[in-house]
């Protein structure tokens, strides 16, 4: 017997049940795999392996629920773009983990809605999603690009255009970082400091939330 029914409303469904089990299970397997062993094994960040795992569930859970009750794709797609392009008051998502964010709400949406896959078809699409993920993350290492930072300078003398080699020499060897690139902003002649705008090579995504600030907080001493 596949139903269990009291007053015309089933209580237990059994085929459902089963599915609904196994693509949840399905869905944690390979959400697992992209958190634990591409994301969190390079960020080491455990507060965001936290966040991509409710999120997942919940999107999950809310997208398959959403279509046992036939409400539109396009509505519960839309309710999670949304989700997806959150900015968290206290701190702006990186990009790397924007992007796990992205891929791990389409991964749980596709296996809570595309009922009319096989599981064989499922695990399929999991698949090319890990196998996908693992591309990009083994070989983005060999890639350079400039990050940017703001950087409030002591040396005003620096500054000069015909001195502009002893000024990137200097702040290489103060920051470490390989720089590249300088502008020059604001000059405070009173405090002898000026705001520079440095461009040095990195890994891809090697980025923090912090480099791309407009201006520093104001001292509250």
């Amino acid at each position: 017997m596949d139903e269990i029914e009291i007053f015309n409303v089933p209580l237990i469904d059994a085929p459902s049940l089963g599915e609904m089990v196994i693509r949840f299970l399905i869905n944690t397997f390979f959400v697992f795999i992209l958190i634990q062993f591409f994301y969190y094994k390079k960020s080491r960040r455990l507060d965001y392996y936290f966040t991509f795992t409710l999120i997942s569930i919940s999107i999950f859970f809310l997208i398959y629920l959403l279509g046992s009750v036939k409400i539109k794709v396009g509505m519960a797609l839309g309710l999670f773009a949304i989700f997806g392009i959150i900015r968290y008051r206290t701190e702006t998502i990186p990009v790397r983990e924007m992007t796990y964010l992205f891929v791990i709400i389409s991964l749980s949406v596709i296996n809570a809605i595309a009922s009319n896959l096989s599981i064989a078809e499922l695990f399929g699409t999991n698949i090319i999603y890990v196998l996908s993920v693992w591309v990009v993350e083994s070989f983005r290492g060999g890639f350079r690009h400039l990050s940017s930072k703001l950087i409030l300078y002591d040396r005003i003398d620096n500054i000069k255009p015909d001195q502009r080699e002893e000024l990137i020499a200097d702040l290489r060897k103060r920051t470490g970082l390989k720089i590249m690139k300088v502008d020059v902003g604001a000059i405070n002649f009173l405090q002898d400091t000026v705001m520079l705008k440095i461009y040095y090579e990195t890994g891809l995504w090697e980025s923090s939330s912090v480099d791309h600030l407009l201006k520093l907080p104001k001292d509250r001493g």
